[in-house]
C-alpha cells in the first residue's frame, strides 16, 4: 500500500524528533564526561614560586633588565626608631601615709636619693588621732593585764570561780590584740619602732610625720607642694632606678619575622648596647608596627628616660640563605615580598623575607642560588603578570 503524503510527513517529523533527542543526550554525556575528567595541573605554580612565561621579544619590549645577587654571611643591621623607658619593676610610688598638710618637700625632681632618706614632712590630724587611740589601747591593755593578774591570784586562793579567770584571760588577749593593731597602724603612718617606743614611754603626741625614701634611686616625679593638702595614700613622689633601661623599638609588621628575642641592639649615637628581651604580640592598627623591648645600659647617664633614639638591631643568620639585592627588585603582592628570578622561559616569582633596607639595597632571606639573576627594571610588567597568574 502506497503511503499518503500526510503519513510520510508525520513519519519524517517523528524521525527528526528522535534524532534531536539522541543528539541532546549525547551532548549531555560528553559534558558530564568532561566535568568528571580532572583539569590538568597548573604547571606555572610550584613550591619554588610562580612561573611567568615570557619570550625574549616580550622581555625586551617590556624594558626588563636583570642583575646579579650577593650572598650575605654576617649580621644585618636594621635601624628603627625607639623611645627610652624605665622598666616598670624599677618604679616605686611613695604615697602619703596619712591625710594632712604638706609641711615641707625635702627633695626635688631629678634628685638622687638613698634608701631611708627623709624626703618630705607632713602635718596630719589623722596621725594625732592614731596616736591617741594607741595610748588608749595601751591603757586598756595595762588594765586588762592587771585584772588578769589579780583574778589569777583569787582563783589560786579558791576565792573566785574558774569562769572569772577565763573571762579575764579573754579580755587581756583582746586588749593586747587591739594594742598590736594600733601599733601597726602607727607603723603604716611612717612612725618607726623607736618613735612608737618613745610615745609609749613619754605619752607625748606629735603632729608631724616624716616620709622616707623606700629605696635608692632618682626622683622622677613630684606630685605635691608645700602647703598642699593630701589624702591618705595620695602619691607624693615617684622614685626609679635608672639602671638598666628599656628601649621600646617600633618594628614594622613586615619586619617582625626577622627579629628574635636575644638579638643585639645598639644605640650608635650613645655607644651603648643591649639585647631584645620581648617582642609584642599585637600590632598597632594606626602605625602597623609592634613594640620590641630591648634592655640596655644607661651609658653612665647618657641615655635617659623619654629620649627618642635610633636603635640598630643586629640580625644574625637563621639557617635560611641571606642575600643582598637591589631594593628596586623587591615588590609587594598580597602582603608578601617577591623577587623575579630569570629562567629559560621567562621569570619565576619567588617569595622572600625582607630583613632590612639601606642605601638602595635590601637584605632578604630566600632559597636562591648565587648564579641567579633578578629583575630590577621593568618590574611593573612582571608584577602585572604575577597578579594575573596568582588569582587564587
Amino acid at each position: 500500500m502506497t503511503a499518503t503524503p500526510a503519513r510520510r510527513g508525520r513519519t519524517l517529523s517523528v524521525a527528526l524528533s528522535i534524532a534531536l533527542v539522541a543528539a541532546q543526550v549525547s551532548a549531555t554525556l560528553v559534558a558530564a564526561a568532561r566535568a568528571a575528567t580532572p583539569a590538568p595541573p597548573d604547571t606555572r605554580r610550584d613550591q619554588e614560586g610562580i612561573a611567568i612565561r615570557l619570550d625574549e621579544r616580550e622581555v625586551r619590549s617590556a624594558g626588563i633588565a636583570t642583575t646579579s645577587i650577593e650572598r650575605e654571611r654576617g649580621e644585618v643591621e636594621l635601624s628603627l626608631p625607639g623611645t627610652v623607658a624605665i622598666p616598670p619593676q624599677q618604679l616605686r610610688v611613695v604615697a602619703a601615709p596619712a591625710g594632712g598638710l604638706v609641711e615641707a618637700m625635702l627633695v626635688a625632681a631629678d634628685e638622687t636619693v638613698t634608701a631611708g632618706q627623709s624626703i618630705a614632712r607632713l602635718r596630719s590630724p589623722d596621725l594625732v588621732e592614731a596616736q591617741r587611740q594607741y595610748l588608749a589601747a595601751l591603757a586598756d591593755e595595762a588594765l586588762a593585764t592587771d585584772r588578769l593578774r589579780r583574778t589569777r591570784l583569787l582563783w589560786e586562793g579558791r576565792v573566785t570561780p574558774e569562769r572569772e579567770l577565763r573571762i579575764a584571760e579573754t579580755e587581756a588577749s583582746h586588749a593586747k590584740s587591739r594594742l598590736d593593731e594600733r601599733s601597726q597602724i602607727l607603723g603604716l603612718m611612717e612612725m618607726s619602732e623607736a618613735d612608737i617606743e618613745a610615745l609609749r614611754n613619754s605619752r607625748r603626741i606629735v603632729s608631724a610625720v616624716t616620709i622616707h625614701a623606700p629605696m635608692a634611686g632618682t626622683v622622677v616625679s613630684r606630685n605635691a607642694n608645700p602647703g598642699q593638702r593630701v589624702e591618705a595614700a595620695a602619691p607624693v613622689f615617684t622614685i626609679a632606678r635608672l639602671e638598666p633601661l628599656w628601649v621600646n623599638i617600633q618594628v614594622p609588621a613586615a619586619r617582625l619575622p626577622a627579629v628574635d628575642v636575644g638579638d643585639a641592639v645598639v644605640l650608635p649615637a650613645y655607644g651603648v648596647q643591649g639585647r631584645i628581651i620581648r617582642i609584642g604580640r599585637t600590632v598597632d592598627q594606626n602605625t602597623q608596627s609592634a613594640v620590641a623591648v630591648a634592655e640596655i645600659s644607661s651609658g653612665g647617664g647618657l641615655v635617659r628616660p623619654g629620649l627618642a633614639v635610633a636603635a640598630t638591631i643586629r640580625i644574625g643568620q637563621n639557617g635560611t640563605p641571606q642575600w643582598s639585592v637591589p631594593a628596586s627588585a623587591v615588590v609587594r603582592h598580597r602582603d608578601r615580598s617577591w623577587v623575579f628570578v630569570r629562567e629559560e622561559n621567562g621569570f619565576r616569582a619567588r617569595p622572600v623575607q625582607v630583613i632590612a633596607e639601606a642605601g638602595g639595597r635590601a637584605s632578604v632571606r630566600a632559597n636562591l642560588a648565587e648564579t641567579d639573576r633578578v629583575a630590577d627594571r621593568g618590574i611593573l610588567a612582571l608584577l602585572a603578570e604575577l597578579a594575573a597568574v596568582d588569582q587564587d
